[in-house]
């Protein structure tokens, strides 16, 4: 839901709609990598990838890791 709504109304919409999730769940990689993804939309490149390092230690499947390691180094190139 929170994609969606920053879909609509913008990033910083979609990461208040996250807020209080991760209480709900605590080990989910996805949330910290919608976070970080909306993050970086909004041109904080270092807290997106404070958050996208969290999903990569979180995640377990290696195609989605890898996916999040890419943008991280994404997130660090000019």
């Amino acid at each position: 839901a929170a994609v969606a709504v920053a879909e609509r109304s913008g990033p910083r919409a979609g990461l208040e709609a996250l807020e209080g999730l991760e209480d709900d769940l605590p080990r989910s990689h996805r949330l910290p990598a919608v976070r970080g993804e909306l993050l970086a939309r909004l041109g904080d490149d270092r807290a997106a990838a404070e958050s996208l390092a969290v999903a990569v230690d979180r995640c377990g499947n290696d195609v989605e890791r890898a996916h999040l390691q890419r943008r991280l180094i994404e997130l660090a190139t000019p």
